[in-house]
C-alpha cells in the first residue's frame, strides 16, 4: 500500500501537469483565434479566384494545346500525395487521422497498380509514415503550420518543387491530403486533387431535362478575352495550385490549434478528477493510519 508520502507526490505531480495543460489550453485558444481570423481573410482572395477560373473556363475547349496543368499528361499511373500535419504533437487524433487517410490512399492506388510517392508538410506526418513507407517520401517540408503566422512564401515553396516534379515527369496525377477546418470541435481529413486541375461544374442541374434546354440556348461566357483563354489558363493555373494549398495551410494551422485546445481541455478535466481521487484515497490512507496508532496506543494502555 502506498505511503502518505507517495500521494502527496503523486498529487503535486498532477497538480503541475494540471497547470501545463491549463496554460496550453490557454495558448492554443489564441493562436486558434489568429488562425481562424487568418483563414477568413484569405476566404474572399480564393473565391474570386475560384469565379474567375470559372468565367475564363466557359470558353475553353481542351485539346493537345491546352496547358498541361489542365489537360494532364495523358497517364494516370504515377500519383503524388502531399500529406499536410502538424509540426507538433499533443492535438488529439489531428495527425493520426492524417495518417490513417494517406495510408487508406496508398494501399487504395497500390491497389490499383499505381506508383505512389509522397511529399510530407509537416513532422508528425513524416514520422507517422516513415517507417512504413520510407522508399515513397520523396520531400519532407517542416515548420510551415506550426508558425505563429502562416505566410504564403511557405505555400509558395511547396508549389514550385511540385510545379517542377510534373514538368520533370515524376508523377501524373497530385493530390492534397489535409485536415479541412469545419469548427472547433470537427476536422475533417479530406484528399482533393490538385493536377490535373479539374474545371468547375457550369451547370450544376445537368440531370433536369428544363435546365439543360435552358443551358443549351445560353451564351458560354459574355466576355472577351485578350490573350486568348488558354493563354490567361497557363499563367493563372500555377497561381491557383499555390492558392489552395496556401488554403490547406491555413485550414490544418486553425485545425491543429482547435484539436490541441480541446485535447488540453480534456486532460485538464482528466487531472482534476484525478485530483479529486487521490485526495480522498489520500484521506483514507491518513484515517487508516491515526486509527492503526489509537488502536496501538489503546492496547498498549490496557496492557500496562
Amino acid at each position: 500500500m502506498p505511503s502518505l508520502r507517495d500521494y502527496r507526490d503523486r498529487i503535486k505531480s498532477v497538480k503541475s501537469t494540471r497547470k501545463i495543460t491549463s496554460a496550453m489550453k490557454m495558448v492554443a485558444a489564441s493562436k486558434l483565434r489568429r488562425a481562424q481570423e487568418q483563414a477568413e481573410a484569405s476566404q474572399p482572395y480564393a473565391q474570386v479566384m475560384a469565379e474567375m477560373l470559372e468565367r475564363v473556363a466557359k470558353n475553353v475547349i481542351i485539346n493537345a494545346g491546352s496547358p498541361k496543368l489542365l489537360t494532364g499528361t495523358g497517364s494516370d499511373k504515377k500519383h503524388l500525395l502531399v500529406v499536410v500535419t502538424a509540426d507538433r504533437g499533443l492535438c488529439g487524433g489531428f495527425n493520426a487521422y492524417i495518417a490513417k487517410e494517406t495510408r487508406n490512399q496508398i494501399k487504395a492506388l497500390q491497389a490499383q497498380g499505381k506508383e505512389v510517392s509522397i511529399v510530407c508538410v509537416g513532422r508528425k506526418g513524416y514520422d507517422a509514415l516513415v517507417r512504413e513507407y520510407r522508399p515513397l517520401i520523396v520531400k519532407h517540408f517542416r515548420e510551415m503550420t506550426g508558425r505563429n503566422r502562416v505566410e504564403y512564401s511557405h505555400a509558395d515553396k511547396i508549389t514550385h518543387y511540385i510545379l517542377e516534379a510534373y514538368e520533370n515527369g515524376e508523377f501524373d496525377i497530385c493530390s492534397l491530403i489535409y485536415n479541412e477546418f469545419k469548427s472547433v470541435l470537427v476536422q475533417k481529413p479530406i484528399a482533393s486533387q490538385l493536377i490535373p486541375f479539374k474545371l468547375p461544374e457550369v451547370h450544376a442541374t445537368e440531370q433536369k431535362p428544363e435546365a439543360e434546354e435552358k443551358s443549351k440556348n445560353k451564351a458560354p461566357s459574355p466576355y472577351d478575352f485578350e490573350p486568348g483563354e488558354e493563354e490567361i489558363l497557363s499563367k493563372i493555373l500555377p497561381h491557383n495550385l499555390g492558392v489552395q494549398i496556401y488554403r490547406a495551410l491555413l485550414d490544418s494551422a486553425a485545425g491543429e490549434q482547435a484539436a490541441r485546445m480541446t485535447a488540453m481541455d480534456n486532460a485538464t478535466r482528466n487531472a482534476g478528477d484525478m485530483i479529486s481521487g487521490l485526495t480522498l484515497q489520500y484521506n483514507r490512507a491518513r484515517q487508516a493510519y491515526i486509527t492503526k496508532e489509537l488502536i496501538e496506543i489503546i492496547s498498549g494502555a490496557e496492557a500496562l
